[in-house]
């Protein structure tokens, strides 16, 4: 007698179980062409529905069949028997298939056509998983989505349309994460940029968990208001925390056809009217708005830009600070550059005025100056840069490096806490440079002075000065692999800190290529449950390496982000845990085996 497997029939039906049998056993676990289909007989009907659970892979047939519901014994999850839809979101719905009865047998097509795309299920189930805060359902969104070959902004823009919906409170560290891990796709590996936008969108989806949804205002009416009008508007309402009328202005701005380079003129002035708002986040989140849209799309500029007015309006204003005016009043050197007050431009303008078509070049001592602890001296050589042609860009690269050198050398002894000192003004700096990139606004010469006051109030976290490797302090004949290697392997172990500063050196001196040691980096990363902080250390390091023009300066960030991502692992990984799960259920695999 032929086998089943032999006996398939033209419609792709194939038979698997005698119907007598299955009517008593009531359940069976059958293989047509390698598919474990679980077969049930319930109230005189037989259903056929994919064996492993959709949630974690159990096995279905060791689930319970009652009054038309199949249940899961793993997590309890329920499905309609005839159609497979879950009554649970967070389990997905199980794969059905038609079924037959000839001759006293049960047929079942293996191979029947999917109800949607794989791209239009995922694209489903990420919006589910977003809203209900389902980890593994984002991963497996994510996941599922780039394996269909969707592109990468696709669900990105989702995922920001969601963020800024969803959250009254607007742009937070959940999509500044998001914008994060965008950017570094680049330079990681196919898996790891799955894992990078997973990380982007759970940490949306847990922001928003329990929040009150934006509602948004309207941009006004007319679109004929003056530029210089609008500007001035959206900077006064900031300055009263008027976040309504800051919106209107911001999106009539937008609604107006100004380009990104115009809105972030208005942006950055507002954001730097005071210095360091909110120990630097509030600029670092507007810069990142900024970068997702270049991977999403100016379109969505609207909703994710007015998401940012109320971390404006709301923020802490370092001015504000005795640590700004004690013991020395800083605050008093900057009004004197800009022209008599925190929020004017004169001073810098004159300054701008002097500079045009000169060509500066860097003094001797210019990065030894900002990093001295006299912040006179200071302010007097970013005013003399700018007298002498240096232009935003110019400035806000130095004072970046001059940031991440205080990472770099950031003494252990330090209380733990303090990383994020020296890195909040690494990624302000790094945001400033982001502005000054984008615009030709006066305002970022303010961003630069303000960050270099930052740079200055770090100075005790670097004493004593931890070692910094130097180009040339290592043997040349080591392998930039076995080095890459020992750089993950000080990641599985606290206290490794010097360790990984001195193997990024040694990788650069051995003549590795920094693309791979930044693929080494992003893999490190993503492993691990990494939080807002270290996302933002090491994209902003990776954005400073592309940045640099010299390889002493391109190894400067990746030493300063190797200490700083060394100080905080290894985590639970329980992230990747979940991604494991969830890439494993993708691919069919089995996650519990049967007894």
């Amino acid at each position: 007698m032929a086998s089943d497997a032999n006996e398939a029939a033209a419609d792709g039906f194939v038979p698997v179980a005698d119907l007598d049998e299955l009517e008593a056993e009531g359940r069976k676990l059958v293989t047509p062409d390698g598919t474990a289909i679980a077969l049930f007989h319930h109230e005189g009907e037989v259903r056929a529905v994919d064996n492993r659970c959709p949630h974690m892979g159990f096995p279905l047939t060791d689930g319970t069949v009652d009054d038309g519901i199949l249940t899961c014994h793993w997590h309890h999850a329920r499905f309609e028997l005839s159609c497979g839809d879950t009554f649970d979101p967070w389990a997905d719905d199980v794969r059905t298939y038609p079924v037959a009865v000839r001759d006293g047998r049960v047929h079942v097509d293996p191979n029947p056509p999917r109800e949607k795309p794989p791209a239009e299920h995922w694209a489903e189930r990420l919006e589910t998983g977003l809203e209900e805060n389902l980890r593994l359902v984002v991963a497996k969104s994510t996941i599922g989505l780039l394996d269909a070959g969707v592109d990468y902004a696709d669900p990105m823009a989702t995922t920001v349309e969601f963020g800024t919906r969803y959250r009254e409170m607007g742009w937070s560290s959940g999509l500044t994460i998001l914008g994060c891990t965008a950017n570094l796709t680049d330079d990681l590996e196919p898996e790891d940029r799955k894992r990078a936008l997973y990380t982007g969108a759970r940490h949306v989806a847990d922001d928003c968990a329990g929040e009150p949804p934006n509602f948004d205002q309207p941009s006004f009416a007319t679109s004929e208001v003056p530029f210089a009008r609008l500007k001035s508007w959206f900077r006064d309402c900031v300055e009263v925390r008027d976040a309504d009328g800051a919106e209107r202005c911001l999106r009539t701005a937008i609604a107006a056809g100004y380009e990104a380079a115009a809105v972030a003129e208005i942006v950055v002035a507002a954001a730097t009217d005071h210095p360091y708002l909110s120990s630097g986040h509030v600029l670092d989140f507007a810069n990142k708005a900024f970068e997702s849209l270049e991977h999403v799309g100016w379109e969505l500029a609207d909703d994710a830009l007015a998401a940012l007015v109320d971390q404006l309006t709301t923020a802490a204003r370092s001015d504000e600070l005795s640590a700004w005016r004690q013991p020395v009043d800083l605050v008093a050197l900057l009004e004197d550059v800009y022209g008599g007050d925190v929020s004017a431009t004169s001073g810098l303008e004159a300054l701008a005025a002097a500079g045009e078509g000169k060509t500066w070049e860097r003094p001797a001592d210019f990065r030894e100056t900002l990093l001295s602890d006299d912040p006179a001296a200071i302010v007097d050589a970013l005013a003399d840069a700018a007298r002498g042609g240096a232009g935003t860009e110019a400035l806000a690269a130095e004072v970046a490096r001059a940031a991440a050198t205080r990472v770099a050398r950031f003494g252990t002894a330090n209380e733990f806490g303090d990383w994020n000192t020296v890195h909040h003004t690494f990624s302000y700096a790094n945001a400033v440079h982001g502005f000054a990139r984008r615009t030709d606004a006066i305002e970022c010469y303010r961003g630069v002075f303000d960050a270099a006051t930052s740079v200055y109030l770090d100075r005790f976290l670097n004493t004593p000065p931890a070692p910094l490797p130097e180009p040339g302090d290592h043997e040349t004949g080591r392998d930039p692999e076995a080095i890459r290697e020992d750089l993950l392997g000080t990641f599985d172990e606290e206290g490794k800190v010097n360790d990984a500063g001195r193997l990024v050196g040694e990788h650069f001196d051995c003549g590795g290529d920094p693309a791979d040691l930044k693929r080494t980096l992003g893999h490190g990363l993503m492993r691990e449950d990494a939080g807002f902080h270290t996302l933002q250390n090491v994209e902003a390091a990776f954005r400073q390496l592309e940045l640099a023009e010299t390889e002493a300066d391109r190894r400067l960030p990746l030493i300063a982000t190797a200490r700083y991502v060394s100080a905080h692992f290894p985590t639970r990984r329980e992230a990747e845990q979940t991604f494991s799960i969830a890439a494993r259920l993708n691919r069919g695999e089995t996650i519990h085996d049967e007894a």
